[in-house]
């Protein structure tokens, strides 16, 4: 291990530059107007910072192949219980990091274009650059209660930046639905730790001194140790049933949804899954558990996204859908196919997001696909862009969501688990008709109405493109030997890695299977939207597949309803008919007392005087019966 101090200011950079615009932001409202470029060059100059300084280190690290670590301070030191505040850096956060830091600069970019004309502009830089120093010392951590330092930061920090328009009341809404669930998933969250700490705190809070020290614990503390982190990764990565507030999150600037909602936040729990690869290897039936999971949040999604009228909601239920995907892989031991999915996914997620925010701004902020259509020739760079990142997601080669999706489903397929295989094949399939769906309806169906639209901006375009290139070209950096590759990716993450033996055979014909799945949703796509914007009737399916499956509903019936009943139960019966009326007995009660007190104490001599003679009786008397 090599001790570098550039993994403390990856950090750094950006706290410092959201502290800065903090500052600077409340100087300027008591004081003279700060030109928009202060703001902008703090904004971008952090991020750039931790940018440099990530590639640095990463480079040092593929060159020389040691773990690097910082020891910032000793944050608890009570009784033998350590805490340090120390960082790392191995394959794996080396692996998260590298796009983290990359497509967070890119976003911060685009967000730059995106929000110049917006009031609030220093306000949402700070929250931005905040979120990125969260993500850092999430991925970064040594331990996991610096994990857990990171994973409330973006929590946090997606609070602020989903209220962002806190005007409106349903955007504030939006953004307590989001902390709420995720608090009810940290509280699981914790819970585990806790009981990990109740055994292991004595040898060390290191995930290593963990590893090393994991069969100490009882096997049946084991399953409920893994179970209560994943509860953890299911508000975070909005899986079943945690998952409601990913879509209300597209109430926040488009940007945000870009960063947090696609990109990065959302894959922290997958990350923390595989960070934990010890404990899930030994405990594989809540693995089993989680690769279900996955399975019915994937097929779920994609249900729903197929009758979704709102870009940016079809992109949060797509995501929410890869995510699935993700799950399903570590879940059942595909740790590195896991991540590398997450690796592609950031890119052509990213570049969605970008381009429904670019439709969007030059539309007027005009949201509903079926109010679009035919801008493929006003906007032909944007539909390029949009397309590839489309023809990604859908996993069709060469593109790199086809490399990373094609090798989590002939994992799925080769461990024996069919009906997790089916679904995952189904929801492919899904994906690819719901995607195209969006993209014809926006670019190739007629339009309504003649539209007016905003110039494009340069800089966009150019964000655009490079994370274009990511996703046309990251896939062959795990090129399978079936391909005539080595999966190096997977070799440099080194995870311990669930292997299972397919012929070639059986590869071409998964191969095979799988594009034909992609193509047929594709194909249904466009006989059914290339002329009309009708979606096409499915039966009984129409209306619950519409409404979301009146989940949202569901949980307001079950949860927000008697707790709310509850809640008026507890503040005009219990607080106000007992403990408010026992306190207001009370008093009145003294106050009656004092009424006749005050008789007592009238200011008379003679009457003191008569108190006093009845009191000296009163002793004498006691002394003489005694």
């Amino acid at each position: 291990m090599i001790e570098s101090s550039l993994l403390g200011w990856i950090i750094a950079s950006v706290v410092l530059s959201s502290t800065f615009i903090m500052l600077i932001n409340l100087y300027e409202k008591y004081n003279e107007d700060i030109p928009q470029g202060v703001y902008t060059l703090l904004g971008l100059g952090g991020p750039f910072s931790s940018l440099i300084f990530s590639f640095i280190l990463i480079y040092s690290y593929l060159q020389e192949g040691l773990v690097y670590f910082y020891h910032a301070f000793i944050w608890l030191n009570i009784e033998g219980f350590v805490v340090n505040a120390s960082l790392m850096l191995d394959s794996l956060s080396a692996a998260m990091l590298i796009f983290v830091s990359f497509v967070g600069f890119i976003i911060h970019v685009y967000a730059h274009t995106y929000m110049k004309d917006d009031p609030s502009y220093a306000r949402f830089f700070a929250w931005f650059n905040l979120f990125m120093a969260s993500m850092f010392i999430l991925i970064l951590a040594d331990n996991p209660i610096m994990m857990f330092i990171g994973w409330e930061g973006v929590g946090l920090c997606s609070y602020l930046l989903i209220s962002f328009y806190f005007e409106s009341e349903d955007n504030v809404e939006a953004g307590n639905k989001a902390f709420i669930l995720n608090r009810i998933g940290d509280f699981g969250f914790l819970s585990g730790l806790s009981i990990l700490f109740l055994y292991l705190g004595s040898t060390g809070l290191s995930f290593s001194a963990l590893e090393e020290n994991i069969n100490l614990i009882p096997g049946s503390m084991l399953n409920l140790i893994a179970f209560l982190l994943f509860i953890g990764a299911m508000g975070k990565s909005a899986q079943i049933p945690l998952y409601i507030w990913l879509p209300d999150a597209m109430a926040g600037p488009t940007p945000v949804s870009a960063l947090i909602h696609a990109a990065t936040m959302v894959t922290a729990g997958v990350y923390m899954i595989a960070r934990f690869n010890f404990l899930y290897i030994m405990t594989p039936e809540i693995g089993l558990f989680i690769a279900y999971t996955g399975a019915f949040t994937a097929l779920l999604a994609a249900l729903i996204a197929m009758r979704q009228d709102d870009i940016k909601k079809i992109l949060a239920y797509s995501t929410m859908s890869q995510l699935g995907y993700m799950f399903m892989a570590v879940g059942l031991g595909a740790y590195s196919y896991g991540i590398f999915h997450v690796f592609t996914h950031a890119f052509f997620k990213a570049l969605l997001f970008m381009g429904a925010g670019a439709i969007i701004l030059l539309l007027h902020h005009e949201q509903d696909i079926k109010k679009m259509g035919g801008l493929k020739d006003k906007m032909p760079f944007i539909f390029a862009m949009m397309l590839i990142a489309t023809l990604s997601i859908s996993g069709l080669p060469p593109f790199s969501g086809f490399f990373s999706k094609d090798a989590i489903l002939n994992h799925l397929f080769a461990s024996d688990h069919y009906l997790i295989f089916v679904m995952a094949l189904v929801t492919a399939g899904l994906t690819s008709y719901y995607m195209f769906r969006l993209l014809i309806l926006v670019f190739i169906s007629p339009s309504s109405k003649e539209k007016h639209l905003l110039e494009p901006s340069k800089l966009i375009n150019i964000t655009l493109f490079i994370l274009s290139l990511g996703a046309v070209f990251l896939g062959f950096i795990n090129l399978p030997s079936f391909f005539g590759g080595s999966e190096a990716y997977s070799l440099w993450l080194n995870l311990p890695d669930t292997h299972f033996h397919l012929s070639h055979n059986v590869e071409l014909i998964l191969l095979f299977v799988n594009i034909s799945v992609a193509l047929s949703g594709i194909y249904f796509a466009f006989s059914h939207y290339k002329q009309s914007s009708y979606d096409p009737s499915l039966g009984f399916l129409d209306k619950p597949i519409k409404n979301k499956f009146y989940i949202d509903e569901i949980y307001y019936v079950i949860f927000v309803k008697p707790l709310s009943w509850l809640s008026l139960f507890i503040v005009k019966v219990i607080d106000e008919k007992i403990i408010d009326a026992f306190i207001h007995k009370v008093s009145s009660g003294y106050q009656n007392i004092s009424f006749y007190t005050d008789n007592i104490q009238n200011g008379n001599v003679r009457y003191y005087a008569l108190y006093m003679s009845v009191g000296i009786v009163c002793i004498f008397v006691y002394i003489g019966v005694s």
